[in-house]
């Protein structure tokens, strides 16, 4: 039995001195790692990217901390305006995600959360932010890092939509993210959850519209007008003269009041119209607005945009 104590009791020995060494070499790697000039060259390269040559990151004298310098070399952070202030704080703290302000902190894992990152910028410095944010999300779904979750809080729309852009989501949140909305009704605060992106632009928001089977018939029509100028007039260029050709009798009287607003109203103080009209003249120019997309050959737009609603939409 003393025999097998002592043996065990050098190997624990053993173990703890070569767990001693284990962890002096890890703090050595780690200074390594800690260094303040990759930070540096990072920001630099980002500042000089986008147009930023009033001002960059430098080295202290001591070496381990850093300071805003003008072109001639002269201190710079008291003239940065507000915003160039906010920018440069964003650009350390992303950099810092990368590693650690200590040396015991570099391969920790992390949850990151930005709490409205963009207030005083500018619309050029806001979309810098949102590609730099996009690149963590990329990097948290890989897996390739130590960060595991991200947070974003904002009251930016603009820069809400920028951030959350994603090509491949198709309605629905993607499995690795969610959206909610913050809402404060008296002095109670209250977290919502949204299946999908609760923030649309307003061309998507008067598709909506075209989708609810509630839909209001007084502004119906004012609806499918705004949604045939931005898309055929605006972003495409088509003469409404041509699409009216292609009607017949009341249909095409129906194809001209849509197009006669947007040719006339659309731009003037007068820009909202509203007549009152019953359920079936809305079947009428529901009809006759997804025949527009049909005969121009944009259907598919019209299904995209219709969605699960398109099987309950007007029926030829």
């Amino acid at each position: 039995m003393d025999k097998a104590i002592k043996s065990l009791t050098e190997q624990i020995s053993t173990a703890t001195e070569d767990s001693r060494k284990k962890e002096l070499e890890i703090r050595e790697l780690e200074k390594q790692m800690t260094s303040v000039q990759p930070t540096i060259d990072g920001i630099n390269a980002i500042l000089t990217c986008f147009g930023f040559q009033g001002f960059s990151v430098a080295k202290t004298a001591n070496g381990s901390n850093y300071k805003l310098i003008r072109a001639d070399g002269s201190e710079a952070h008291q003239t940065l305006s507000e915003g160039e202030r906010t920018f440069v704080t964003f650009l350390y703290f992303y950099h810092l995600l990368k590693g650690s302000d200590s040396e015991s902190g570099v391969t920790n894992d992390r949850i990151i959360v930005f709490d409205d990152p963009v207030s005083s910028l500018d619309s050029d410095i806001l979309f810098i932010v949102s590609s730099l944010i996009k690149e963590l999300f990329d990097e948290v779904r890989a897996g390739t890092g130590h960060i595991k979750q991200v947070f974003v809080l904002t009251h930016n729309v603009y820069f809400h939509k920028e951030v959350t852009f994603n090509p491949n989501r198709r309605g629905e949140a993607m499995k690795e993210e969610t959206f909610w909305i913050i809402r404060k009704p008296s002095l109670v605060t209250k977290v919502e959850k949204h299946l999908s992106n609760p923030i649309n632009t307003s061309y998507e928001l008067l598709w909506s519209e075209v989708r609810n089977p509630d839909r209001s018939n007084l502004t119906i029509q004012n609806t499918l007008r705004r949604i045939l100028e931005n898309y055929f007039k605006i972003l495409g260029g088509v003469d409404p003269d041509e699409i009216t050709g292609k009607f017949e009798g009341k249909e095409k009287m129906i194809c001209k009041s849509l197009f006669s607003w947007v040719n006339d109203g659309s731009h003037y103080v007068q820009d909202d119209l509203y007549v009152t009209i019953n359920s079936s003249t809305v079947e009428s120019y529901l009809k006759v607005f997804r025949a527009i997309f049909d005969k121009q050959g944009h259907f598919a737009h019209y299904e995209m945009m219709m969605g699960d609603a398109l099987v309950e939409s007007v029926h030829d």
